[in-house]
Parts: structure tokens; sequence; C-alpha cells
């Protein structure tokens, strides 16, 4: 009997023990099981929403300076990055050929303006005999015959155009004088406008040949020191974008790799080409951005990263895109709520075939895409707070309706288990 009493107490007393333990040993494995979600916080603030791209930074021009005769380079007088003005000499071709063309025309001219000078004795010899042969006509009957007059007649015209042709040898060989005289100016190369020499290439001996095509000797860049141009491929898709900033004249950020840490923000854009390029089935489109240079940091072939500005809005209610993107479990959502997820799986198909829409579902899914949800914790679950967005930036979006405050925790993600 003693022996059933001893078990029986031992028993209750092992029951009691796990009785009182088994509270605490459930909470810690609730506690210990417990999901510790990661949040962000809704914030006021400013967003300003952007379209990124890459360009290349080039002159405003490029102006090709070009030898129009042919001869070996006799003299340089600028290199790479030298500044000139317009009609300084650049080079110097050989002009001794041009020089002997020169007095060789001049020498023809002289030869043609004295043929000129006795053509017009020779008809004012012409004139005078036709002149005195018409006096005796009339003077004396038969004493000169009409075969004789007719003589005379005719070989004054033929004086006359004997004069003509030798001045028509003249105005020939002054065209041919003038010719020789512009060949031998352009032995001599000068800089059509300002700029800086960008790109040389002929050096001092080197013989041009400008028979079939013009040489090109410099690339003069004008106006380098002042401002340059960024070359940017823009796709389709943005450049809706682009054209409302460039109609409201909104600033153009960008960095260069040769200075990382410095922001370049006086850009602006000045054209949107409708040149469309399509490579590996993306359409892009260029678009120039102007930027001063005045310290000239901005060299030509440079990489830029640009962001144009698209938007700007000051003091609106910022929801973090991370909570946009969330995307909760089912069985970690409170009952309520649950309806809501159905909507986020039609969503997900609807955006997977997208070219199984019409144009009207495509617009009206572009319309529903700015109404979304994010979640709150409360209490065990997850609790849905419908929210309407408007601009993006890279870390937040704009929320126009919605019942979100600012320094509300919103849920990004689950905190991993420790």
């Amino acid at each position: 009997m003693k022996t059933y009493l001893k078990v029986f107490f031992a028993l209750a007393i092992l029951g009691g023990l796990l009785a009182a333990a088994y509270r605490p040993f459930m909470n810690y494995l609730e506690a210990r099981n417990k999901i510790e979600w990661r949040t962000q916080t809704v914030e006021e603030g400013q967003i300003i929403q952007s379209v990124n791209s890459t360009g290349k930074v080039e002159p405003v021009k490029r102006v090709s300076v070009g030898a129009t005769v042919s001869g070996p380079i006799n003299e340089l007088f600028v290199d790479f990055n030298s500044k000139v003005t317009k009609g300084q000499l650049m080079a110097r071709i050989d002009p001794r050929l041009y020089k002997s063309g020169v007095e060789r025309d001049k020498a023809i001219l002289k030869t043609r303006e004295a043929e000129v000078a006795r053509a017009n004795a020779m008809l004012q010899q012409a004139t005078n005999d036709e002149r005195r042969g018409g006096e005796l006509s009339r003077s004396t009957d038969a004493f000169i015959s009409e075969a004789e007059l007719d003589q005379f007649k005719f070989q004054r015209m033929m004086r006359e155009a004997e004069l003509q042709v030798s001045q028509t040898n003249v105005e020939q060989a002054r065209a041919q004088l003038d010719n020789s005289e512009a060949n031998l100016t352009y032995t001599e190369i000068v800089a059509p406008c300002d700029g800086i020499v960008i790109d040389k290439k002929i050096d001092v001996g080197q013989t041009l040949a400008a028979q079939f095509q013009t040489p090109e000797m410099f690339v003069v860049a004008p106006e380098m020191d002042q401002r340059m141009h960024i070359y940017a491929s823009v796709d389709e898709a943005d450049i809706g974008w682009i054209g409302l900033a460039q109609k409201s004249g909104q600033t153009v950020r960008f960095t260069v790799d040769a200075y990382p840490d410095e922001l370049f923000d006086q850009g602006k854009i000045v054209q949107v080409r409708l040149s469309s390029k399509e490579e590996q089935n993306v359409i892009t489109y260029p678009v120039i951005v102007e930027t001063p240079n005045e310290d000239m940091k901005l060299l030509p072939g440079m990489t830029a990263n640009l962001s144009f500005q698209i938007n700007k809005k000051e003091g609106v209610k910022k929801i973090p895109n991370a909570a946009l993107r969330f995307y909760p479990a089912r069985e970690r959502v409170h009952p309520d709520d649950r309806k809501i997820l159905d909507g986020f799986d039609e969503q997900k198909q609807l955006a997977e075939i997208p070219k199984m829409m019409s144009a009207d579902e495509k617009a009206q899914s572009s319309q529903a895409n700015t109404r979304r949800h994010v979640w709150i914790q409360e209490g065990r679950f997850l609790r849905a707070k419908p929210v309407t967005i408007g601009i993006s930036d890279n870390r937040f979006s704009e929320m126009i309706e919605g019942e979100l405050e600012e320094g509300m925790l919103l849920v990004v993600g689950e905190k991993p288990k420790q």
C-alpha cells in the first residue's frame, strides 16, 4: 500500500511540475517562432522623378579643315589642343609650283593684252581705209569699183571680229590668273572659325593629294571652352517623359568617370531627335543635352551617366518602394484581407502575358497599377492599406490617396531567424 502511495504522490508531483512548466514552455515556443518583420517608415518631403541614361560628350560642332590643292606640307603652326582664331594660319603647303603658275599666267595676260592693242590698231587702219575709199568713190566716178569698196568693208568687219577674239582671250587669261592666285592662296591653310584643335592628321613633309577628294588636315571644335553636347540614347518607354521634361525646362544632372565625385547639374535638353535606332529589338531615340564647359573639364569622347529630371514635388508623403513590392504569404495575412491576395495573383498573371491584352486592357492595367496595397503589422497578422501612388524615384513613391501617416511602419519583408 505504501508503495502505491509513493508512486501516486510521485506522479502527482511530476504532473504538477509539468502543468506549471507548460505555459512558460508554450510561451517560449511562441516567442521563438514569432515572425519578426522588417519595416520602413512613411516619410514626408521631396520626390524627384528621373529617367537615367548614358551618353557621349562631344563638341557642339566639329569643323573639318581640309586642303584644296596638292603638295607637300612645308610648315605647321598649330598642334593638338591649340586654340585658334578665325583666319589664323595653321599650315602651309609648298607654294613654289603655284607661284610659278601665277607668274606664267601674268605673262600670258600681258601677251593677250598686247594682242588686243594690235587688233585695235589693225581695226583702226581698216576703218580708215574704208572711210577713204568711200570718200574717193563719191568724189570721182568709177575711180574705185564696188568690189574694192566691199573689200574695205569686210576687211574692217574681220578686224572687229579679231578685236573681239583678242578681248575674249584677255578675259580668259585674267580668269586663269585669278585661278592660279586662288590656288596660291589655298597653300596657306587658315582656321575657318574660332575654336580648339581636337585632331591633327598631318605632319611636316607629308604630301597631300587633293585631286579626287579633299584631304582632312585638322578638326576644330568651336565653343568647346564654353559649352558641350552630350548625345544620349533613351529607351522608347521613357521618351515621352523626356519630351515633357524638355517642354517644362527641367534640368539634367550627370557625372563622368573622370570626376566621379562631382555632379554636373546645369544640363538642359536642346533636342529630341526623331531618328530612332533599333539594337537587339530595343528602340532608342537620340537626345541632345547641352551643358556649360568654362572650366574645360568635359572632353570629347567622355561617357556621361545622365539623370533626366522629369518631375519634382515638395511636401508629399513618401512610401518606400520596397513596401510596394512586398508580397506576403497567405497564412501571414489577416483572414479579412486574404481576398486582396487573389487580386495580386490576377495582376501577376496579367503581367506575365502582356501580348494577350488588348490596347484598352493595357491602358486599364497601367491605370490600375497606380492603385496598390501596403502592409502593416496588427497583432499576429498583417493588414492591408490601400494607396494610390504618383511619381517615383529610386527609393520612394508619392502617395496621392491613402490613410498613411508620417512615421507609420510598413512591412517590407521577414527578418531572418537567428
